[in-house]
Order: structure tokens, then sequence, then C-alpha cells
């Protein structure tokens, strides 16, 4: 019988079925498109902050200093909700509601235009000290012109800087009775032209004779024609010095209504040339321009869209450089 009962026992068969992994949902996707979305979200918002100008920025950060009660209708601020102290949030000595901080009236700037141009002109007058100094540098440095140095009379006028170089008996600038330039005066006014063309300021040429009669005046030719004559020469060698030619604002003759010398009117002094280095106040005054109509004791320092100040206006014709 035992061995029937082991042959009637079940055979018990495993069969193992191998199938795929279980699917594991969409959750991944969503983290995924919201870590992309708050990425997007922060290069955006770099971009705007590397955009916005510094005026702006402080518009915003005073926006959001303020609560939004506030902001729209005005009174005790939100922070009452949250303060034990009515008109709490940042300040909790307030007893009333935050002020928006761009609301403030702003500090009123000042300027003194009359101070300004004050200073103004006395950079100006130091510049052309510095090149008073740099055009006597210059002569020094040659030793044919350092020994006519007595000829060159460089001193400060109200028009600028004025540079002379007068006449002597021994050693003239000009061919007598002509508009000749003499070898050691081209040499001079080349020299120099050469070192006024460093500086932007205009310049006023004058020509001057001595009191004595000159012999072709009887001809309608006079000391008035030769001195403006000898005024155009200097241009021309001050040019050719390097001097551009629209330095040059103004080129007269004064014959000899200017001496040098007072008490002898037919000193050789008095036959010279007059080079003017004009100042800002001077061009002004040429071109009929008021240099203190804008000044005032103060006005506020508004931002202006168009430049206040008039361009400088060309003479039309050579003509009208000499009146």
């Amino acid at each position: 019988m035992a061995g029937d009962a082991k042959k009637l026992q079940p055979i018990i068969v495993k069969r193992i079925k191998k199938t795929g992994h279980a699917a594991h949902g969409g959750a991944w996707k969503i983290a995924y498109a919201d870590f992309v979305t708050a990425m997007m979200a922060f290069f955006l918002l770099m971009w705007l902050l590397g955009s916005t100008t510094e005026g702006d920025k402080k518009g915003i950060a005073d926006y959001f200093q303020s609560p939004l009660k506030v902001a729209l209708m005005g009174g005790s601020g939100s922070g009452d909700s949250s303060h034990l102290i009515k008109g709490g949030g940042a300040d909790m000595t307030r007893t009333t509601g935050q002020v928006k901080g761009g609301e403030t009236a702003a500090e009123r700037r000042t300027i003194n235009l009359k101070a300004l141009k004050d200073e103004q002109r006395r950079a100006e007058i130091s510049r052309l000290e510095d090149l008073m100094k740099r055009v006597k540098d210059k002569l020094a440095q040659n030793p044919q012109l350092a020994a006519m140095s007595a000829q060159i009379r460089l001193d400060m006028t109200h028009d600028g800087l004025r540079i002379q170089i007068v006449d002597e008996f021994d050693r003239p600038m000009f061919l007598s009775g002509s508009a000749v330039v003499q070898s050691h005066m081209r040499e001079i006014l080349r020299t120099i032209g050469g070192v006024l063309a460093e500086v932007p300021n205009r310049i006023t040429l004058e020509g001057h004779t001595d009191a004595a009669i000159f012999s072709g005046e009887q001809r309608g030719y006079s000391n008035w024609e030769l001195s403006a004559d000898r005024a155009n020469a200097s241009r021309r060698e001050l040019t050719a010095g390097g001097l551009p030619t629209d330095h040059m604002l103004r080129v007269q003759g004064l014959a000899d209504s200017r001496p040098f010398d007072d008490k002898d009117p037919r000193a050789p002094a008095n036959r010279r040339i007059s080079i003017i280095v004009m100042n800002r106040d001077a061009e002004d005054r040429f071109f009929g321009r008021d240099p203190d109509a804008e000044a005032a004791e103060e006005t506020p320092a508004l931002p202006s869209i168009k430049p206040d100040f008039a361009p400088r206006s060309e003479p039309s014709s050579p003509a009208a450089a000499r009146r």
C-alpha cells in the first residue's frame, strides 16, 4: 500500500513565465518639465536684469518696498496684519502706513552757471599760459631765433595770448615799403605757426606801421594798405608752418592807429605784427554772442535733450574776415 501511495502522489510542475518590466508611469516627465520651466524662468530673469537700466531697477525696488494696499489705495500698510504696532513692517517705529520710496520728493540740485563760467575762464587762462611757455621754449631751441628774442614780445590781454614781432633798425621784418617777408621773419612765423597748430583757439592777425608817411600815398597806396598786406603775408607764413587755415578768424591792417611806442610815433617798434590767440570770450564778442547771457545765480539742473550752445559760424568770405 505504501508503494501505491507513492505512485498516487501528484507531480507539481513550476513554469516560470518571463514578462517585461512593469510601466513606471509619467511622473518623471512632469518633474523634468518643471525643472526646464524653472531654468527658462531663471534665464529670462537674468536677461531682464541685464537689459534693465539702473533707473528702472531703482523704480522696481521702490515698488516692491511698498505694500499693495498702499500702492492701490493709500493709507496704512499691509504690515499692520502681521505686526502688533500699527504701520509695522521693516520700520517698527512708524505709526502710519508705509510710504513708497519712489513718491518722496527728490532732492533739488542746482548749479551756479556764473561760477562754472568763471572756472572755465581760469582753465583757459592756464592753457594759454602753458602755450606761451611752449612758444618761448620752441624759439629758445633755435640759436638763430634765440638771438632775435628781443623782437618777440608775449603777454596776456583781454582777448587772449598776444605774440608781437616788432621791427628793429638793423633787422627789419619786411623790405622797406613792401610786404616781402625777410628770411629770419619767415622762420619765426613758421615756428610759431607750428606751435599754434596744437591748440584749437582762433587767431587774429594784425599789421602795424609807424607814423611815417608812405612814399606811394599819392598813388592811393598808404600805410593802411601796407599794414594789411604785411598781415596777409604773415598769415601765409603761419599757414606754411602748419597752422590750419580755419583757425584764422581775422586779418586786418591798422596802420599807425595803435603805436607800440606812444612817445615816438616813428620808432621802429611801431612796425610790428601782432598774433592774438583768442579766448572764448573774444570769439563770442566777434560773433555777437553775449558770453554771460545764460549766467544765473542758481538754475535747476534739468536734463537737456538738445545742446544749448550755438555752433560757430564761419565768415562767408576772406573779405568778411578782415572787417
